[in-house]
């Protein structure tokens, strides 16, 4: 099982919060009334830039299609590497047909 370092209640709250969620719109809500627009744009590139990443886009290729620093490119591809799982777990259920393909 897995143990997150970022596990609390607080945060237990939060996740329980995301679960709850329905639809598209919920989300919505919840963004705009949790996040600024610049922290729902920047999560939203992140996971952009993992799904490039994912797709063996470059770095100079994702610079230029999402103008990200290297340094944003860089903190993804650890995650991706060498994190939780999280990101692979979202992609592989955004783009199921991918791991069936493969």
């Amino acid at each position: 099982m897995f143990t997150s370092r970022l596990q609390s209640e607080r945060v237990d709250v939060l996740a329980h919060a995301f679960l709850s969620l329905e639809t598209v719109e919920d989300c919505y809500r919840l963004f705009e009334d949790l996040f600024t627009i610049r922290e729902v744009q920047d999560l939203a590139q992140r996971l952009e830039v993992a799904q490039m990443l994912s797709d063996h886009a470059t770095y100079t290729e994702i610079v230029e299609k999402t103008g990200v620093s290297t340094a944003t490119i860089g903190r993804v591809n650890r995650a991706l590497n060498y994190g939780a799982g999280g990101y692979e777990r979202v992609l592989e259920r955004l783009n199921p047909k991918e791991e069936e393909n493969s």
